[in-house]
């Protein structure tokens, strides 16, 4: 659009049509290494909403790197109306460390929204807040499960605005949770704000999976088709429509010891089907863990040693008469849909 502002951000202005990494100074560390919050901003010729992406405020929640990676190189966001900014790695302290938390042990996602004059974590997500929350009309926040934990591929929303359910149902995850806002974290410190924020959870903590990855990129590209920011057919509407969970709850272990899982993640379960079996170290005594109720497994330990009272396999009811069927069309649209070439993906 002709007389379109350049972007502002910091002390940077980026043009219209143009593309640029931002380098926000945060911190610097104990051997004086200086510490930047990077963005990475798309500012598009014609004019639309801000949406932006951010990964890895948890260290160790490396998929949603790999997400916003391939979601740079995607050829599908060239052209795009409005503007896209990208934070791949928010928690840079963590990430380096192969940790969930930042130097001082603090959980990021439970300082929002900081201050200017407070601890790390809170000069951080002030930072985050003043220049990317504040300056955004949507937000996608990628997230995946603890170490020794697995999620399969799903959206986590509060909404405050009628237009963001149905964004998330754009986005075509398998399952889409409603879920309560935590105090601190930046869903609830953004929506405090005005700006509605996706949760996406797949995969494992310092893991990739193909699976995860492409149903995060093939969502964002939903979301952005829905907003008006992009128009390729690549990123049209999923082929199937996401579950409803409507309750979740973490099934543990009654007993300690080495378990022997018969579920996955994504699988559906009945009430009473064996979820897994308990051994003691001798093969002496063997529990089996029956599931509690019917549902959609959307998170699972992998770890085989536990111990009485572990969170085992997370399990959500839903609204779908026969999940299975959905979850495995899922799967196979995801293998299927050319979404990247070769040298995208590597």
């Amino acid at each position: 659009m002709a007389g379109r502002a350049p972007f502002e951000i910091g002390d940077h202005k980026i043009a219209p049509g143009a593309r640029q990494t931002v380098n926000l100074p945060v911190s610097v560390l104990s051997d004086h290494t200086p510490v930047t919050l990077s963005v990475h901003v798309i500012h598009g010729r014609r004019a639309g909403p801000v949406l932006f992406v951010s990964a890895a405020i948890h260290g160790d929640e490396i998929i949603g790197v790999e997400i916003a990676r391939r979601l740079l190189r995607s050829a599908t966001i060239e052209g795009l109306r409005g503007t896209l900014l990208v934070v791949p790695i928010v928690n840079t302290f963590g990430f380096l460390n192969h940790s969930r938390y930042l130097p001082d042990r603090r959980d990021l996602n439970r300082c929002f929204p900081g201050g200017p004059s407070g601890s790390l974590a809170a000069r951080l997500a002030d930072i985050f807040m003043r220049e990317i929350v504040d300056r955004a009309d949507f937000g996608i926040d990628l997230h995946s499960a603890a170490v020794h934990r697995i999620n399969m591929p799903q959206i986590r929303v509060s909404t405050s605005k009628a237009e963001t359910l149905k964004l998330a149902e754009a986005f075509g995850a398998p399952v889409i949770v409603l879920s309560k806002l935590r105090e601190g974290s930046l869903r609830h410190a953004a929506q405090e704000r005005g700006v509605d924020i996706l949760l996406f959870e797949a995969g494992e903590g310092l893991r990739f999976d193909e699976w995860s990855a492409r149903a995060g990129v093939a969502g964002i590209l939903r979301v952005m088709h829905e907003m008006g920011m992009i128009s390729r057919r690549v990123a049209s509407r999923a082929k199937t429509k996401s579950l409803r969970a409507t309750s979740s709850s973490w099934q543990r272990a009654p007993v300690g010891g080495l378990i022997r899982v018969f579920k996955a993640a994504g699988e559906s379960v009945s009430e009473g089907d064996i979820l897994g079996v308990i051994a003691d170290p001798f093969g002496e005594v063997e529990t089996e863990l029956e599931s509690a109720y019917a549902g959609v497994i959307i998170g699972r330990t992998n770890l085989p040693v536990v111990n009485e009272g572990d969170a085992l396999f997370h399990i959500a009811s839903t609204t779908s008469l026969d999940p299975d069927e959905t979850i495995e069309a899922l799967v196979s649209q995801l293998t299927a849909d050319p979404l990247f070439d070769e040298d995208e993906i590597i």
